[in-house]
């Protein structure tokens, strides 16, 4: 984890983001690609390695993901304490209702590399092209309160051996305004890995790390002492 002065974590919860932006026009851009992606309180949660996110906010994003004309009229998510990870996807009258219940394997994050890989211990899989649509929108949706926003692809990788699913979502990522933005010459997408995946009772907490250049380091907490100081 970073490496930040004692006190750190409560300072920034002082910071206005957009008084800061204002004030520091030449990081504008990734300041504002911080305050859409990370609150306050999830930043912190990442720092400290661990961030838990609700069903709800995860099913919430799935639902924006969903379009009004479709085969596919809603997908959601609930985890357990056991850690399993079950997946409803109500579709139309063809298909009907689909009740998948199994596991994370990985859910990973690193530079270039971001994937997800799930395993079915409930219920066989349905066709692979349904089953593309499907997890590319969980894995995307579960990946947005630590990476932004990602635009969807139909051409999103997805491997389908037996019950085990792997989504790899790196390209789309990669093309995302997170993906794009640098601040201080370094990028976005590296300051922070997934590392796994573990879904408990009302969510699923991520393991996180954040990797901070000191030239960065430096000059974030620079901006924390400048908004405090006033």
């Amino acid at each position: 984890m970073i490496d930040l002065p004692a006190g750190w974590q409560e300072q920034i919860q002082n910071i206005d983001w957009s008084r800061v932006q204002q004030a520091v026009k030449d990081y504008g851009p990734a300041l504002k690609v911080i305050q859409q992606t990370w609150s306050k309180e999830s930043l912190l949660e990442i720092s400290q390695g661990k961030l838990f996110v609700p069903d709800d906010v995860i099913n919430e994003a799935l639902a924006k993901r969903i379009p009004a004309e479709g085969h596919v009229k809603a997908v959601t998510v609930r985890s357990h304490a056991n850690g399993r990870l079950d997946i409803t996807a109500d579709t139309d009258a063809k298909v009907g209702r689909i009740e998948l219940s199994g596991e994370i394997k990985e859910f990973v994050h690193e530079g270039d590399t971001s994937y997800m890989v799930y395993r079915v211990r409930e219920r066989n899989l349905p066709s692979q092209g349904l089953m593309s649509w499907v997890f590319s929108r969980i894995s995307l949706s579960m990946a947005e309160r630590m990476l932004g926003h990602i635009e969807i692809s139909d051409d999103l990788p997805l491997e389908i051996h037996g019950n085990t699913v792997r989504v790899d979502y790196s390209k789309v990522l990669a093309e995302s305004d997170f993906g794009q933005t640098q601040y201080q010459g370094h990028r976005l997408i590296d300051m922070i890995e997934i590392r796994n995946a573990s879904p408990k009772e009302g969510g699923v907490e991520f393991q996180t790390k954040l990797n901070i250049p000191d030239e960065v380091k430096d000059a974030l907490v620079g901006l924390v002492k400048s908004r405090t100081a006033e």
